[in-house]
């Protein structure tokens, strides 16, 4: 090993925590939950859990980890191949056409991850005479995704239709064969929803396609937790959904793209992520259609969600925190340094609740934050001692 490239890669490090920017991985004994055991100094001890991705509260549900469980046994433990080669289980083609149906597509097609998803959906479906037009704040699996792409690239400022449209007129002048607008469903940083009404007008005038990374969105957003087409009324007019299971169903793993059939035959012809990568775990699999299973059916869960963020939303306003205006589980407390974050982060972890600091090169430099996620395991008794948690913290990191 050259000694050299081990003394660069070290300056780099102690560049990254000069400025703070470190990004520390921390321990969790026990199951993802609302409250979590965090090992901490060779001690255990008990935290409010406000940054988990586990919305509806099915990480732990007794029946997902049943069903988990159960396909271990039935199944085994993996596949040891790709699907391709060594075909694929009935779970597996079980959970596409369930994710499918669900999302109201002719078909899915399964990945490891999202990240995967959105790397592998862009470059078999589009040339060099094609146009992806991505919004600013699109997750980075997109962003690199359309980079394996050779299709022409337009970029255009978070929500902002007049961009779009803008950069939906220069793909024409250019002369784009096919167009296809690209935009998450839900900002993941920012908490808020993306104008889908909107951008589908603007795709149907112009003749473009729709995709949408709902990662934040299916399972707990919209009718029978359909995401945001279904929330914002856009529904059928949305030409590929992208999304996950290692969120709101169930919190393992995998990823999905589901679209008209043509679409998910060539994926599953040339999109390279998904055919030299491994199937999914059968208990994953298992687990996540028992977390869908669930989920469609979890009013009750849903409305607990939106009230816990409502009432946590309101709570740090009182407080005097800034935050993001937003009408998802997604509320993040505005600070502005990288520092800043980390200390109020370290407060809070004193006072009993589990979050992180988010900053650069995550979020643009100078727009540092805590985002907190509201889950349906919480307890309205977890949401006030969170908000009292945040006020105390507050004044002693000094942001209040």
């Amino acid at each position: 090993m050259s000694e050299a490239f081990l003394t660069h890669l070290r300056s780099t490090l102690a560049e990254i925590d000069a400025a703070g920017l470190t990004k520390r991985e921390r321990l969790i004994a026990g199951p993802q939950g609302a409250r979590i055991k965090v090992v901490s100094n060779g001690a255990t001890r008990e935290t409010l859990n406000l940054c988990a991705n586990n919305y509806l509260g099915l990480a732990d549900h007794p029946e997902v980890i049943a069903a988990a469980k159960a396909a271990l046994d039935a199944f085994g433990f993996g596949m040891a191949s790709v699907r391709f080669i060594c075909g694929a289980q009935t779970l597996h083609r079980e959970l596409e056409l369930a994710i499918a149906r669900h999302l109201g597509k002719d078909d899915a097609i399964l990945f490891a991850a999202c990240f995967d998803a959105n790397g592998g959906v862009f470059e078999p479906l589009l040339s060099e005479a094609d146009a992806i037009i991505s919004d600013a704040l699109n997750h980075a699996s997109i962003i690199d995704g359309v980079r394996l792409s050779k299709a022409r690239r337009y970029r255009y400022a978070n929500s902002n239709l007049n961009a779009l449209e803008d950069a939906l007129k220069q793909a024409d002048s250019d002369g784009a064969r096919f167009k296809l607008i690209a935009t998450d469903g839900v900002f993941s940083m920012d908490g808020h929803v993306a104008k889908l009404p909107e951008i589908c007008a603007l795709a149907e005038r112009h003749g473009a396609l729709v995709m949408v990374d709902d990662c934040h969105a299916t399972g707990h957003l919209g009718d029978q937790g359909r995401g945001t087409p279904a929330l914002t009324g856009a529904g059928a007019r949305v030409d590929i959904v992208t999304g996950t299971f290692g969120k709101t169903l169930g919190g393992g793993m995998g990823g999905f793209v589901a679209a008209a059939q043509p679409i998910v035959d060539l994926l599953r012809q040339r999109a390279r992520p998904y055919l030299f990568s491994n199937s999914l775990a059968p208990p994953i699999a298992a687990g996540s259609l028992k977390a869908l299973e669930i989920a469609i059916n979890a009013d009750d869960r849903r409305a607990r969600l939106q009230s816990h963020a409502r009432r946590f939303r309101a709570g740090l306003e009182r407080a005097g925190f800034a935050l993001l205006p937003g009408e998802t589980p997604i509320i993040p407390v505005m600070l502005g340094g990288a520092r800043q974050a980390q200390e109020l982060a370290q407060a809070l972890d004193r006072r009993g609740v589990y979050v992180a600091g988010f900053f650069f090169p995550v979020v643009p430099k100078g727009a540092a934050r805590i985002r907190t996620q509201m889950s349906a395991g919480l307890s309205e008794a977890d949401v006030d001692f969170a908000v009292a948690a945040f006020a105390d913290a507050g004044k002693a990191a000094e942001v209040l």
